[in-house]
């Protein structure tokens, strides 16, 4: 095989000094990209959006997309094998697998002649990130294209070389044979030496799901192995020549002010560089022992001021909604009918007011990065689901223009939108710069708790009105802080008023799985139950009375015809909850068995039944583990996750005073895949997320008659 520089930049950092890309890659002149990866084909996606998506889903079932925009490219060599770059990140959801599908069926070759680069600000296109469940509608929608144009383009070589039209070609395995003279040849042969680039300017037919033979399947993890053995290198993992390490001096509290400083103890140690910028110090060493040591030994003293606590967040978070430039209050509102008008009409009306707790991401691996300056360049390799994102905070933070910056993304230890900013790369640059040495910087876990940002806490309110026979005629709901996303429903509400209310928040708070979609799903839910109810209704029936919409109703009948819903009856020691959802795209419903310790009202999740529709499933096994990641992670900020906090300091900033979810809180879980063929594939790491607090919630109403209606619903345990 030819030796591919590029694939050395992309997987093995210590060695990125040996070959330098000259230009961002879809800026590449023609020459210099084939200078750097040799003779070859290579296909640029640059498409225009979908028209809309009742147009996408007739494109979809046609077996024809097309992406949004320039996001993707891949290069075929004279070896025949395939790379592929995507600005995309992996970071344990696993879509190197799901995208090498997508590039194998289209193509097609064999899984191990696929080689992808991800999240490389030097070598992939841009990308805004790897968030909101978009890897799957749009990344795994551009590689389709691509991967199609380039199979189109061999099989139009292989017809010219052979002078036969093109249905006397097959195409498979890597290679195209002639079904007239059985004569095959590889891809890397139809290159011959050749230099051919296309920019993909019009679809090419694409493999409809419903024919799919790669995709679709329960592919084992690329590159699995790899990992099980450590040959994959997380930050912790990675080192250079000469390499320091880094730590920072943390103020006391939130909004700090340094007043006096000595560094003079932490000077004196040997091999240690004190670096101070304003008030942003740090050392380095050139072990991480003694950065511990010298940054324990910088005397500091701080001016703190007085800031709200837990105790106060939901009155805080009321009275501090922010006034908008319109001159109301957060988002325009969703206005359909009257309000006054549909309660007029209600037999019964309810108010309610339900409340969410801060809690904190908890990734596996908390924020690291390795920063290297070289000849005014500077590399920072860093776990970030957005690596262009955090090259333009670095370029800021530096005055550096783009092409001096480079980010990295190698393995890491998970993200749930809370890897978003690159606040380590920032500081390990800092450090890095003043040392005039590789620094490698990795955050504690107390740093991760304290000075990462927080699911956002959240108050919802909820007003409605309801017919003693279960039509709901008006729904009022106001969220202050937690956010926007899920907060509109699929339930047919004749009249109603759905609004978000930006917050000047106590707590630094930005994305979260799924966003604000389990708190508003939370809200909604729940108060669904309640109307229920209040006239007299099982809760599914309540809930179908009131939709229309036909995928929502199939997974709630799903989820229920699996579970055995309404087979037995709630006790005082064991509850029966459900609830439903969509939200990006795809649609969900959980049922769930909780068990009730009555003694020391302890509350177990013993059985979960999730039925999911997100359209075509490109990889059923690795959407059943997603499933089952996000149902463990969804109970533990159903029942206890919580941020405690006072006069700007977290009070509980170590695993051991911050509870998440263990092996003895694993529940029995069953999924429901509904994976219909005719329509687009949505991403599928998020939306499972939004219905397993609801449904806990509805199951202790069931076995005890307590509404509990704030997250954590039980950190204490319950009280009978």
């Amino acid at each position: 095989m030819n030796h591919n520089p590029i694939h050395d930049m992309a997987v093995e950092p210590e060695r990125y000094e040996f070959f330098e890309p000259p230009i961002h890659s879809f800026e590449l002149d023609r020459r210099e990209f084939f200078k750097v990866l040799g003779a070859g084909i290579a296909v640029v996606c640059l498409l225009p959006p979908s028209q809309g998506a009742e147009a996408e889903s007739r494109r979809f079932a046609a077996g024809k997309r097309d992406p949004a925009e320039i996001g993707a490219w891949l290069y075929i060599g004279e070896d025949g094998m395939v790379t592929v770059y995507s600005g995309k990140v992996e970071m344990g959801q696993n879509i190197r697998t799901s995208l090498t599908q997508v590039v194998a069926e289209e193509l097609p070759v064999p899984i191990s002649f696929i080689h992808m680069i991800l999240g490389d600000t030097d070598l992939t296109p841009y990308d805004a990130g790897t968030f909101g469940s978009q890897t799957t509608p749009r990344m795994a929608s551009q590689l389709r294209i691509a991967a199609a144009s380039a199979r189109e383009l061999l099989l139009d070589l292989a017809a010219q070389k052979w002078s036969v039209k093109r249905d006397a070609l097959t195409i498979g395995d890597g290679k195209i044979t002639n079904a007239n003279t059985k004569d095959a040849l590889t891809f890397g042969q139809l290159i011959e030496g050749r230099e051919i680039m296309q920019t993909v300017t019009d679809t090419a037919p694409t493999i409809p799901a419903k024919d799919w033979k790669i995709a679709g399947t329960s592919l084992s993890k690329i590159d699995g192995r790899d990992f099980v053995t450590g040959k994959v290198k997380f930050i912790s993992g990675l080192k250079l020549p000469d390499m320091q390490f880094g730590k920072i001096l943390r103020p006391p509290a939130f909004g700090a002010t340094l007043t006096s400083l000595d560094t003079q103890p932490a000077e004196a140690m040997p091999g240690v560089t004190v670096v101070r910028d304003g008030d942003f110090i740090g050392v380095t060493a050139p072990d991480e022992h003694t950065a511990s040591k010298a940054v324990a030994a910088i005397r500091a003293e701080w001016k703190t001021t007085p800031q709200p606590s837990n105790a106060e967040l939901f009155e805080h978070l009321k009275k501090n909604a922010r006034e908008s430039q319109g001159g109301g209050r957060g988002a325009s509102p969703n206005r359909i009918g009257s309000i006054e008008a549909g309660m007029s009409t209600a037999d019964i009306q309810l108010r309610q007011t339900y409340t969410i707790d801060y809690i904190a991401h908890v990734p596996l691996e908390p924020r690291a990065a390795l920063a290297n300056w070289e000849d005014g360049k500077l590399t920072v390799w860093t776990g970030t689901q957005r690596p262009f994102g955090v090259q333009q905070e670095l370029m800021r933070a530096f005055r550096l223009p783009e092409d001096r910056v480079r980010v990295i993304m190698p393995a890491t230890g998970s993200g749930y939108g809370g890897k978003h900013t690159g606040e380590a790369a920032v500081e390990a640059a800092r450090l890095a710069q003043a040392a005039g040495k590789p620094v490698k910087l990795i955050w504690t876990r107390e740093e991760e708790f304290t000075w990462a940002y927080f699911r956002p806490a959240g108050v919802i309110e909820v007003s409605s009105g309801v017919k003693t026979d279960g039509v709901i005629t008006a729904c009022e709901l106001h969220n202050y802080n937690s956010g926007a996303a899920g907060i509109q429903s699929k339930y047919d509400f004749p009249n109603q008023l759905i609004q978000f209310h930006a917050n000047d928040s106590p707590l630094r708070q930005g994305s979260y799985r799924c966003l604000a979609a389990p708190a508003n799903h939370f809200a909604r839910e729940v108060h669904m139950d309640e109307l229920a109810h209040a006239v007299g209704m099982e809760p599914l029936a309540f809930r179908l009375k009131n939709i229309k919409d036909e995928r929502i109703r199939n997974v709630l009948e799903r989820a229920a015809q699996k579970f055995g819903w309404g087979k037995e009856k709630s006790t005082p020691e064991r509850g029966f909850g459900i609830a439903g959802g969509f939200e990006k795209n795809s649609y969900m419903a959980n049922c769930v068995e909780i068990a009730i310790d009555r003694k020391s009202g302890q509350v177990k999740v013993v059985r979960v039944v999730l039925a999911f529709d997100c359209g075509p499933v490109l990889n059923p096994n690795q959407l059943n583990n997603q499933i089952e990641g996000m149902i463990m992670m969804g109970i533990g900020g159903a029942l206890f996750e919580s941020i405690r906090f006072e006069n700007g300091k977290i009070l509980n900033s170590r695993l051991s005073d911050y509870r998440v979810p263990r092996f003895s809180d694993t529940p029995i879980i069953e999924t429901v895949l509904i994976d219909p063929k005719n329509i687009p594939s949505a991403g599928g790491g998020e939306t499972p997320i939004v219905g397993i607090a609801p449904a806990i919630s509805n199951a202790i109403f069931a076995a005890t008659g307590l509404r509990l209606r704030t997250l954590p619903l039980v950190p204490e345990g319950i009280k009978i």
